[in-house]
C-alpha cells in the first residue's frame, strides 16, 4: 500500500503530540478562575477556531455572545442557582449530599462568558445533510463548542460548560430571540491550575469507562477481543 500521500499530510511527531496533549488535558473548569482579563487577541483566536468547526451542509448555524458585564453574569447565575436547587432534589440522599459538595460553575468568577447559539433557519428550509437528520445543525454547533474548548486549552485558558440552567433563563438574560436556540453557556478565563484528571472522576462521582468495552465490529455488540485495534487500545491503557 502506498502511504506516501498520507505521510505528506501528517503532522510532525511534536505537532501530533501537542494535539493529543490538548485533547487529554482539556478539563471542564468549574472554579479556580483568576480575575486576569483575557486579551482580545487571545479571545479572537479562540473564537476564530470555534468558527472553523465542521458544519453539515456548511450551514455554520452558530453565533457567539461574549459576556463581560457583571449584571448580565449575575442574571445568568440566578438562573443557575434556581436550576441547581431543582437538580439537587432529583438525587437520592447520598448522591444529593455529594452533589451539594461539588462546585459546578464559575459564572461570576470567570472574566468572560460565551453563549453559543444555533440559528436553525439560517440555511433555509432544505439543507444538504439535514434532509433526513434534521438535528445536524445542533450537532454542528456543538462541534464549534469543542473547537473553542480545545483552542482555549492550547491558550492556557480554562472553560466550563454551564448546563444546569433552563434555556429560557439564558434567553431572558441575553435577549436571545425565540427562534434562536441557546446551545452552551461557557465560562472562560485563566485558572489557578488544571486538574490531572476530570474533577468528577477525582471526586468519586463517576469513573472513565473502558473504551475497549464500547467498540463493536460491523454490527452492534459484536466484539472481537483479539482484534488488533483492541490490542492497540489496551496497550495505551484505555481498556
Amino acid at each position: 500500500m502506498d502511504t506516501t500521500a498520507d505521510a505528506d499530510h501528517a503532522f510532525s511527531a511534536d505537532e501530533r503530540a501537542a494535539v493529543y496533549r490538548c485533547i487529554f488535558e482539556r478539563r471542564d473548569v468549574r472554579g479556580e478562575f483568576r480575575p486576569a482579563q483575557v486579551p482580545d487577541a487571545v479571545l479572537a483566536r479562540v473564537l476564530v477556531a470555534a468558527h472553523h468547526a465542521p458544519s453539515v451542509g456548511f450551514m455554520q448555524p452558530w453565533d457567539f455572545i461574549v459576556v463581560r458585564d457583571a449584571a448580565v453574569k449575575a442574571a445568568i447565575h440566578d438562573g443557575f442557582a434556581e436550576a441547581h436547587r431543582e437538580a439537587a432534589a432529583m438525587f437520592d440522599d447520598d448522591r444529593a449530599r455529594q452533589y451539594a459538595a461539588l462546585k459546578l460553575e464559575g459564572i461570576r468568577e470567570a472574566p468572560v462568558g460565551i453563549c453559543v447559539t444555533c440559528d436553525r433557519d439560517r440555511a433555509g428550509p432544505v439543507v444538504l445533510g439535514r434532509t433526513h437528520q434534521p438535528d445536524m445543525d445542533l450537532y454542528s454547533t456543538v462541534c464549534a463548542v469543542q473547537n473553542l474548548w480545545l483552542a482555549a486549552r492550547a491558550e492556557g485558558l480554562g472553560v466550563g460548560w454551564v448546563s444546569i440552567i433552563r434555556p429560557e433563563r439564558l434567553r431572558a438574560a441575553l435577549g436571545i430571540p425565540e427562534a434562536i436556540v441557546p446551545i452552551a453557556y461557557l465560562c472562560l478565563g485563566h485558572v489557578a491550575r488544571f486538574h490531572d484528571r476530570p474533577e468528577l472522576e477525582t471526586r468519586g462521582w463517576a469513573k472513565r469507562a473502558s473504551l475497549a468495552g464500547r467498540i463493536a465490529f460491523d454490527r452492534w455488540g459484536h466484539a472481537d477481543r483479539e482484534a488488533g485495534l483492541i490490542r492497540e487500545i489496551e496497550a495505551r491503557g484505555a481498556a
